[in-house]
C-alpha cells in the first residue's frame, strides 16, 4: 500500500489509542519546551542576547500551546487539533532554519551564485524547452504522439540535468549531504523536521479530525490561516520582534556591543530631565545657577521683575523636539492646502489634464536622495537658481518703482535663521504631488450631480466649493492630514542629505529621528536612542489620536 493513503491505519488502532497517544505526546513535549525556555530565562545571570531570548520565549509560548494541544486533545476538542497544528508547523519552520543554520545554508547560496554567470546559457535552453514542451503538450488541438513526449521528456531531463550542473547545485547537494552526516545538530533538526511533517500528516487526516469533533468550517479556517502564516509570521519576527526588543533596549544602556545593563526609567528621565532656577539678574552665567556637569543651559525666560534659567539634562531633545514640531507646522499646511487646491484644478475636464496629473505626481516617486541634492544645488547662495531669481526680481521691482531695495542674498543653509525653513520647502514641494492625487480621488467620488443641482439653484464656484465639495471631502482630507502629519513627524532624508547628518547649521536643522540616529549609529547609544524611538511614538499616537478624536466631532457636527 503507497504511503500517501496509508500512512497508519488510524481506523484499526481506535480513537482511544490514538488520541490518548497524541495527548501524552503534547503533554511530554509542553512541558521539556517550558522547561527548557523558563529555565534558560532564568538561569542567566547577565541579560540574554537577541537570538537567544526569542529562541528561549518562542520555547515557552509553544510549549504552553502543546500543554493546550494535550488537554483539548484529551477532551476531544477540536481545539486540541488546531493546537497541535500549530504546534508542529512552528516546530517545522524552526526546525527549518534550524537545518539551514547547521549546514551552512545561506553560506552556500553565495557559493551558487558564483555558478550563475555560467548557468545562465543553460538556463535559457532549458526553459525555452520547458515551454516549447508545454505549449506543444498543454495547447495543441490534437494529442501528442507518444514518441515525442518520450523525446521531450528526454530533451528536458538533459537541460534540467545541464542546468543543475552548470549552476553547482549538484556539487552544492552532496556538500550538504556531507555536512548533514557529520552534524550532530543538523541530524538533530532533520529528526524534528520529519517528526513535525509526520505529526501534521497525522492530525490533518480526516479521521483524527472526526474523533476531535472537527467540522468543515474549522478545516477552511485552518487553510485560511495556514495561507496567511508566511505573512503572520514575517509580521512578529521582522516587526513586532524589532519592536518589542527596542522597548526592552529602552530599559538599558546597551551599546549595540557589550552587554547590558537594565537601568529602568533612566533613559526616559535624562530626556525629559529639566530644572528651573531664577537668576539675580538677566545675564548670570549659567555655571553660577546650574549644576553644568549634569544640566545644560536650554533657554531664558524673561517676566517682569524676574528672569529664569531652564536647563535640560539632554538639550539636544528638546531642540530636536522643537524642530520637529515646527516643521510639521510648516511643513503640513504646505504640503495639503496647495494639493487640495491643485486637485480642484486637476478634476476639470481639459484638454491635457493626464499629463499635468503625471507631472505634479513625479516629485513624490522620485528618490530622496536625488531631489535632495539638486534643492541643495539651488539653494546655493552664489550659483544657486533660486537667489538668482530673487535677485532678478528685486532688480526689475527696483527698476520699474525707482526702490532702492537691497538684494538680500540668503544664504539658505548657511544660515540657521533659513536652513528649516529651506527643508521644509523642499518636503512640501515633493510631498504635493501624493496628496494631490490623494485628493483628486476623493473628488472624483463627488457625484456631479450635485454640483449641476447647485448651479440651477444659483450657487457660484466658491459657494460648491465650501458647501459642497469641502463637507464631502472630509474623509480624504482627514487622511491626507494624518499621513502627511505622521511623514512630517518622521522626517529624516531631508534633513539627513542637506546636512550631511549633522543636524546643522548649529542645531537648526536637528530633527528628532536625526537626533536618535546619531545617538544610535555615531555615539552607539543604543539604549537611549530605544527610548527616543518610543518617545517619538508617544508624540505620534497622541497626534493621531487629536485628529481621530476631531474628526470623530466633525463628522457628529455634519450629520446633526
Amino acid at each position: 500500500m503507497r504511503l500517501n493513503r496509508r500512512l497508519f491505519l488510524l481506523s484499526d488502532l481506535g480513537p482511544n489509542r490514538v488520541l490518548a497517544s497524541l495527548a501524552l505526546w503534547h503533554g511530554v513535549q509542553g512541558a521539556l519546551l517550558i522547561a527548557l525556555g523558563v529555565g534558560g530565562l532564568v538561569s542567566r545571570t547577565q541579560l540574554l542576547s537577541l537570538v537567544h531570548g526569542i529562541a528561549l520565549a518562542g520555547a515557552v509560548v509553544v510549549g504552553f500551546l502543546s500543554v493546550v494541544a494535550s488537554i483539548g486533545i484529551a477532551r476531544r476538542s477540536h481545539i486540541g487539533r488546531a493546537a497541535s497544528l500549530v504546534v508542529h508547523y512552528l516546530l517545522f519552520i524552526a526546525a527549518l532554519i534550524g537545518l539551514a543554520s547547521a549546514l551552512d545554508l545561506f553560506k552556500g547560496l553565495d557559493v551558487l551564485a558564483d555558478y550563475a554567470a555560467e548557468g545562465v546559457p543553460f538556463l535559457m535552453a532549458f526553459v525555452f524547452m520547458v515551454g516549447y514542451a508545454l505549449r506543444t503538450i498543454e495547447l495543441s488541438e490534437r494529442p501528442v504522439p507518444r514518441w515525442r513526449r518520450r523525446i521531450g521528456s528526454a530533451v528536458m531531463l538533459v537541460g534540467g540535468v545541464g542546468v543543475a550542473l552548470s549552476l553547482g547545485l549538484v556539487t552544492a547537494l552532496l556538500d550538504w549531504v556531507a555536512k548533514l552526516l557529520q552534524s550532530p545538530s543538523a541530524l538533530v533538526w532533520l529528526a524534528l523536521a520529519v517528526i513535525s511533517v509526520f505529526l501534521l500528516r497525522v492530525m490533518w487526516r480526516d479521521p483524527v479530525a472526526a474523533w476531535l469533533g472537527a467540522r468543515r468550517t474549522h478545516g477552511e479556517q485552518l487553510v485560511g490561516w495556514l495561507f496567511l502564516s508566511p505573512n503572520l509570521l514575517g509580521f512578529l519576527f521582522f516587526f513586532a520582534g524589532p519592536l518589542l526588543f527596542s522597548l526592552y533596549v529602552s530599559f538599558t544602556n546597551w551599546d549595540a556591543f557589550n552587554r547590558r545593563d537594565w537601568v529602568g526609567l533612566e533613559n526616559y528621565a535624562r530626556a525629559f530631565g529639566l530644572v528651573v532656577q531664577p537668576l539675580r539678574v538677566p545675564d548670570q552665567p549659567a555655571s553660577e545657577a546650574l549644576d553644568v556637569r549634569t544640566y545644560s543651559e536650554l533657554m531664558r525666560v524673561h517676566l517682569p521683575g524676574q528672569s529664569f534659567l531652564i536647563g535640560a539634562r539632554d538639550r539636544l531633545f528638546w531642540i530636536s523636539l522643537g524642530n520637529t514640531l515646527l516643521f510639521s507646522a510648516l511643513a503640513v499646511p504646505l504640503s495639503v492646502v496647495p494639493a487640495l487646491f491643485l486637485a480642484v484644478l486637476l478634476n476639470m475636464r481639459l484638454p491635457g489634464m493626464r499629463l499635468y496629473r503625471t507631472l505634479y505626481f513625479i516629485p513624490s516617486v522620485a528618490a530622496v536622495v536625488g531631489v535632495a541634492l539638486i534643492w541643495q544645488w539651488m539653494y546655493n547662495s552664489q550659483v544657486g537658481w533660486i537667489n538668482y531669481f530673487i535677485t532678478e526680481g528685486i532688480n526689475f521691482i527696483n527698476a520699474l518703482l525707482g526702490t532702492d531695495i537691497p538684494d538680500p542674498q540668503i544664504r539658505w543653509l548657511a544660515d540657521s535663521s533659513y536652513a528649516l525653513l529651506s527643508v521644509v520647502i523642499m518636503s512640501a514641494w515633493q510631498w504635493i504631488g501624493f496628496n494631490t492625487v490623494l485628493f483628486l480621488a476623493g473628488l472624483q467620488t463627488i457625484p456631479r450631480e450635485l454640483y449641476e443641482a447647485a448651479t440651477v439653484d444659483g450657487a457660484n464656484p466658491r459657494q460648491q466649493f465650501f458647501h459642497i465639495t469641502l463637507p464631502l471631502l472630509a474623509p480624504t482630507t482627514f487622511y491626507v492630514l494624518v499621513t502627511a502629519s505622521i511623514q512630517a513627524l518622521q522626517v529624516f532624508d531631508q534633513v539627513f542629505i542637506i546636512s550631511n547628518g549633522t543636524g546643522g547649521p548649529g542645531t537648526s536643522t536637528l530633527t528628532m529621528t536625526l537626533n536618535l540616529y546619531q545617538n544610535g549609529f555615531q555615539s552607539f547609544r543604543q539604549g537611549y536612542a530605544s527610548a527616543l524611538a518610543w518617545i517619538l511614538f508617544v508624540v505620534i499616537f497622541l497626534f493621531t489620536l487629536f485628529q481621530f478624536r476631531r474628526q470623530r466631532k466633525a463628522s457628529s457636527a455634519y450629520e446633526s
